[in-house]
C-alpha cells in the first residue's frame, strides 16, 4: 500500500453547476467546456503516476453523481483512480472529512487539492510529500488568499471556524496550526480559476506553456475569438 494518498476535491461536472462565478461571464456551457478540460489534464497527469507512492482518489460532490463514470469518460485512464463522496454542509466539512477518509483507509498522510488550477505540476505534489518529512501540515498559497493544496500526516482539525473561499483562510488556516503546535511548510503560491480574469491570466500562461494543461490550453483557445 502507498504512504500517501493524492486527493483531488471536484465537482461533477454539469451544466450550469460547475465554475459559476466564471458562467456568468462566458455562460454555462462554455464553462462545463473548460471544467471538463480541467478534470482531464488533472487526470491525465496524476492518474497511475508513480502509484508505488501515491494512490488517488476522486472526493467528489454532490454524492449522488456517477462521477467516475464521468471521469472516465473524459480519460480512460482515470480507471486507475478511486472515489468517494464528499461529505458535509460545506467546504470546510468536505475537506475534514476528506482527511478523516484517507486515515481511515490507513494513509500515514493525505496531499489535497483543489480542481480549479490545471497548471498545477507533479513537482509540487514531490515537494509537499518531501515537506510532510519535517512538517505537520504543507500549505500551497492561492494568490486569493485560500489555498491550492493542504497536505496533512494526520487529520487535524484545521477547518473549524475557518471562513472558506474568503481572502482571509490561508492566514486563519496557519494561525490555528500554530495554535495546535503543528509546524507548517509553506510551498510556491499559485494562482486558481474562479473568475474571468485569472482565466485571462490562464490563457496567457498556456499560450507560452500549453504542456502545463494541453487540454484546457486547447479548450480556452477554442474560445478566444468571441469570449475572451
Amino acid at each position: 500500500m502507498a504512504k500517501t494518498a493524492l486527493v483531488v476535491m471536484a465537482r461533477n461536472p454539469e451544466e450550469g453547476k460547475v465554475k459559476t462565478r466564471l458562467a456568468v461571464t462566458i455562460g454555462t456551457s462554455e464553462t462545463l467546456r473548460i471544467y471538463k478540460a480541467f478534470l482531464s489534464d488533472l487526470a491525465q497527469r496524476f492518474a497511475g503516476w508513480q502509484e508505488e507512492a501515491y494512490t488517488m482518489y476522486w472526493a467528489y460532490t454532490p454524492s449522488e453523481a456517477d462521477f467516475a463514470l464521468n471521469v472516465t469518460a473524459l480519460v480512460p485512464s482515470a480507471r486507475a483512480s478511486r472515489y468517494f463522496a464528499q461529505c458535509g454542509p460545506d467546504l470546510g466539512s468536505s475537506l475534514r472529512h476528506a482527511f478523516h477518509t484517507t486515515a481511515a483507509f490507513g494513509f500515514q498522510q493525505t496531499i489535497l487539492i483543489g480542481s480549479d488550477a490545471p497548471q498545477l505540476g507533479r513537482e509540487m505534489i514531490t515537494q509537499a510529500c518531501q515537506a510532510l518529512e519535517g512538517a505537520d501540515v504543507v500549505l500551497g498559497p492561492a494568490e486569493d488568499g485560500g489555498y491550492y493544496l493542504i497536505a496533512m500526516r494526520k487529520p487535524y482539525d484545521l477547518f473549524s471556524k475557518i471562513p472558506m473561499s474568503t481572502p482571509q483562510v490561508l492566514q486563519m488556516t496557519m494561525e490555528r496550526a500554530h495554535r495546535l503546535g503543528l509546524s507548517v511548510h509553506l510551498l510556491e503560491p499559485l494562482f486558481d480559476i474562479d473568475e474571468l480574469p485569472e482565466l485571462l491570466r490562464l490563457k496567457a500562461l498556456l499560450t507560452v506553456q500549453p504542456e502545463l494543461a494541453p487540454l484546457s490550453a486547447a479548450v480556452i483557445c477554442s474560445l478566444s475569438g468571441g469570449l475572451l
